[in-house]
């Protein structure tokens, strides 16, 4: 149990990598509609919906990947048991 700190601060430190990844492709996602709403404002409608489902599904992801993150956090290093000692038998007998 005494490398539990250190799990702590590796699901800190992978929380925030998987937030700022999924900012960044949301971010990049909503760069890519707003230009193509621009360019061709008839098709706003259809790259509206494309964006939110993309941006659903990016943070559903995100979502998994920060559960997954916390649950290996919290999960208890493996322990193994000692192997028991046997006594020579004229101490058995005894």
């Amino acid at each position: 149990m005494e490398y539990l700190g250190l799990s702590y601060l590796a699901a800190g430190f992978g929380a925030g990598l998987i937030v700022f990844g999924a900012a960044l492709g949301i971010g990049k996602l909503a760069t890519g509609a707003l230009e193509g709403m621009a360019r061709q404002p008839e098709l706003s409608g259809d790259l509206r919906t494309a964006m939110i489902i993309a941006a659903a599904l990016i943070e559903g992801f995100t979502f998994f990947a920060l559960v997954v993150t916390f649950m290996l956090a919290t999960k208890a290093p493996i322990q193994t048991s000692p192997e028991p000692v046997e006594q020579p038998a004229a101490e058995q007998a005894e």
